[in-house]
């Protein structure tokens, strides 16, 4: 603070920022007045001035403020006796006067703070106690003040360090209306401020934007990643068969675990229900899996060093996350009520169509597995800083080995792309199959008798062998959302395997698709 500063303060009467003093030796005045500033009673959101050295006109009192006096002050911040500790610098001001100590302090972002078991605040140019309702008040105030995790900015952050393509395509059309997208004249910066994206105070991201759109997540959360590993045994000491870590943001992130889901963990095998009949039936249900490790990804603890686990066994699957309940759930009502840890991100992931936000998860996951042959999920919520999920395979399907050459259990080339398009599920689509007739295209080496399936995309590519609607294609794939069935399973085919009846009018109501004839 230079002096010109200073005289403006000096200027100004006594209120409830300001606050004047000749006294050099009376701690407890001086903590007093600091923590009724901390408490910002007024909701000024401005900082808070202790002036030693000054007489209540406002007068300078020729004092001299050497480094004992500086250090005494200052010790105030760590003593312990303002709890939570005051944000507070101290400042020699140098005048033709004299010297001025001035204290300046920053509103709490969790009030009410406390000098000794008191809560103090300043009513005009008066410091008093906190009354029960002002206090009240003061509580109220740090529930606002006070956002979960994914909400706060990450600090060191900054827009390029996001992918601003993905929130632009990906993202943004799907959480805006269209028609109020197409009104929207914002900059960047101001559309993922109002989405909880991004701080405008700090003018950086938030840890919901880095974790759903960050170039690399793990820069700034080192835990932010998914490790899976599958063991030839039951326990951890066994042999490890394959290993991955997952490192993207969720934009990226969320459909490669459908797609390991798909071609590596659920795995079919045939069962004689009759002396002529056969059955296939998976170890798991997919829709069961991907609900847990969905739910993993959403409530996660995102400040852990912990990674998300995903461990696979020969007899269950076990899926670890830092984090235990939170809030408003607890082991007696578990998991009957719900809460959010990361709210912002839990809202990203209903936008995109991972999650439902219906708390009806664990019902689901329970009535899935039951319908496939597996024994219900087990849950420990004994755990206080994690939440574990173990579901064990169906009966009847284990020790079926895929009939594997060594090395090929990772996903092809091919696999990945079609899911980095949009080829992951994002509904019950494991109920969806191949029409009557159609063709294979490609062999499943999870299969011990490498039976022929076909791609979602395949499947869409065939059903559309007569001209269809995007109703009609979208009911087909058990998708009830037809713009996201349109982004993820027929744009990426036009012009290679589909092609518009309408070509000229693009969003007709009459429009349909067909599959474009081999040549």
């Amino acid at each position: 603070m230079d002096f010109n500063e200073l005289s403006q303060l000096l200027a100004s009467d006594e209120s409830s920022r300001i606050e004047r003093t000749l006294s050099t030796g009376d701690m407890d005045k001086f903590q007093e007045a600091i923590c009724a500033f901390s408490n910002d009673l007024a909701g000024a959101r401005q900082k808070g001035y202790l002036l030693i050295g000054v007489r209540d006109d406002g007068q300078i009192g020729g004092l001299s403020v050497d480094d004992n006096l500086l250090k005494k002050i200052a010790s105030i911040r760590s003593n312990g006796n303002i709890l939570p500790l005051p944000l507070m610098t101290t400042d020699k001001v140098a005048t033709p006067h004299g010297d001025v100590l001035v204290v300046a302090v920053e509103p709490s972002l969790l009030p009410p703070v406390r000098y000794r078991g008191r809560v103090f605040v300043r009513i005009g140019p008066r410091r008093d106690i906190a009354s029960e309702a002002e206090e009240r008040l003061l509580m109220e105030r740090r529930i606002a003040y006070m956002p979960t995790f994914d909400a706060t900015p990450c600090m060191g952050a900054t827009l390029n360090d996001l992918d601003l393509a993905a929130f632009r395509d990906k993202y943004l059309p799907y959480a805006i209306s269209p028609d109020i997208l197409a009104r929207d004249h914002r900059s960047l910066p101001e559309q993922l401020a109002a989405l909880g994206l991004y701080d405008p105070i700090h003018q950086c991201p938030t840890f919901a934007a880095i974790m759903l759109f960050g170039k690399r997540p793990r820069r700034f959360m080192p835990g932010a990643y998914v490790q899976f590993i599958r063991f030839k045994g039951n326990t951890t000491a066994s042999d490890i068969d394959d290993e991955r870590q997952f490192e993207d943001n969720y934009c990226d992130l969320l459909p490669k675990l459908e797609s390991l889901l798909e071609m590596s963990v659920i795995r079919k095998v045939p069962m004689p229900i009759s002396i002529l009949r056969e059955e296939m039936v998976a170890n798991y249900p997919f829709w069961a899996i991907r609900e847990l490790l969905m739910n993993a990804c959403m409530h996660r603890d995102l400040q852990s060093n912990t990674p998300l686990r995903f461990y696979e066994f020969d007899d269950r699957i076990e899926i670890l996350n830092a984090g235990g309940l939170y809030g408003n759930a607890r082991p007696e009502n578990f998991p009957h009520v719900n809460d959010y840890r990361n709210p912002l991100i839990a809202a990203a992931m209903k936008v995109l169509g991972y999650v439902n936000m219906y708390n009806r998860g664990i019902t689901q996951v329970q009535s899935e597995l039951a319908a496939n042959g597996n024994p219900p999920a087990h849950f420990d919520i004994s755990l206080i800083t994690a939440f574990a999920a173990e579901v064990k395979k169906r009966a009847a399907t284990r020790g079926h080995k895929p009939n594997t050459p060594e090395g090929t259990s990772l996903p092809t080339k091919r696999a990945q792309v079609h899911a980095t398009e949009g080829t992951s599920l994002s509904a019950k689509r494991a109920q969806v199959h191949a029409p009557e007739g159609t063709s294979p295209t490609h062999t499943d080496p999870r299969h011990p008798f490498g039976k022929k399936v076909l791609t979602l995309q395949e499947r869409v590519a065939q059903f559309c062998s007569e001209p269809r609607s995007m109703t009609e294609i979208a009911q087909f794939l058990g998708v009830a959302d037809t713009r996201k069935a349109r982004e993820r399973y027929v744009n990426p085919q036009l012009g290679l395997t589909l092609q518009r009846t309408i070509p000229d009018k693009p969003t007709s109501s009459k429009q349909q698709y067909v599959r474009i004839s081999p040549k």
